[in-house]
């Protein structure tokens, strides 16, 4: 009975908080702000990589980023996103890159906006230390990007050398959609851990963040297979908004997840405080 009591505690001061903080408007600025910071941080990583001599990471940064979105969202957008990162760049340092670094920072601090107020904290840094801790996040993922595609270039290779001098891993390998999905959901787990551990004002114990990313993991495959459903059978969205369903669409999609992603910052925040308040009642 009295677990039953902590959990109500719990929810409804993390969905009260939300609510009261305008937790849904934030959810629609975040998905906005991450949909204006999609491209520009593919642009800048797929012209870094190019620069470096990584010529197949358009289509490895486009896997990454869009194997954990249902296929009826992912597909027609991943297909745009290609076209664009398939143009020949040889701007690297020029002031279009470096803009649309800018520009994809913007959904790092969107991030960081809506923590601070899930986690209930005041920003005290600097707007410089900010923006600069915004763009090392963009240039890591760049850089992490980069990693993983040259790691699934040589993925083949090693699978074939694993599978003829060890024959007990064969029913392991998969294929190699499953391991791309794999990796795309480490990077989330990883980018979660991030995210919640250094963008927000103060310091959060590793223990703290475990709830609101397991929150988020969960809602986010919960989320997302009812969106599919809902699109496979009674969605209208292609006759309302003809051209620009693909858009829409993904819009719609970004929105939920923000609203998890946000939900999963006041589970932290709403877990914190109902342990200190046992930490005041028990001392």
């Amino acid at each position: 009975m009295r677990k039953i009591v902590a959990i109500r505690r719990v929810l409804f001061d993390a969905l009260g908080h939300f609510n009261d903080d305008d937790g849904w408007s934030m959810a629609s600025h975040l998905a906005i702000t991450a949909l204006m910071a999609l491209f520009p941080f593919l642009i800048f990583a797929t012209t870094l990589a190019s620069f470096l001599g990584a010529q197949a990471f358009a289509e490895t940064a486009v896997h990454i980023v869009f194997d954990t979105w249902p296929e009826q969202i992912a597909a027609p957008i991943a297909r745009e996103v290609v076209n664009v990162l398939t143009v020949q760049r040889s701007d690297l340092l020029t002031f279009g890159v470096v803009l649309a670094a800018f520009f994809a920072s913007n959904g790092i601090e969107a991030l960081r906006t809506s923590l601070n107020r899930a986690y209930r904290v005041i920003e005290t840094r600097s707007f410089i230390y900010r923006r600069l801790q915004s763009l090392a996040f963009v240039v890591i993922a760049t850089v992490g990007f980069l990693v993983i595609s040259v790691l699934l270039l040589f993925a083949p290779i090693l699978a074939r050398l694993a599978q003829a001098n060890f024959e007990w891993v064969r029913p392991y390998m998969g294929t190699i959609t499953l391991w791309r999905f794999i990796i795309a959901s480490t990077v989330i787990v990883l980018g979660l851990i991030a995210v919640h551990f250094w963008l927000p004002a103060g310091k959060r114990r590793f223990t703290a963040i475990v709830p609101g990313i397991i929150f988020t993991l969960i809602g986010w495959l919960v989320g997302s297979t009812i969106f599919a459903a809902y699109l496979d059978r009674f969605s209208s969205y292609v006759t309302t908004y003809a051209g620009l369903a693909s858009i829409m669409i993904a819009v719609v999609f970004l929105y939920i997840v923000s609203a998890i992603f946000i939900l999963g910052g006041e589970l932290n925040a709403a877990i914190s405080r109902y342990l200190e308040a046992r930490a005041r009642v028990g001392a």
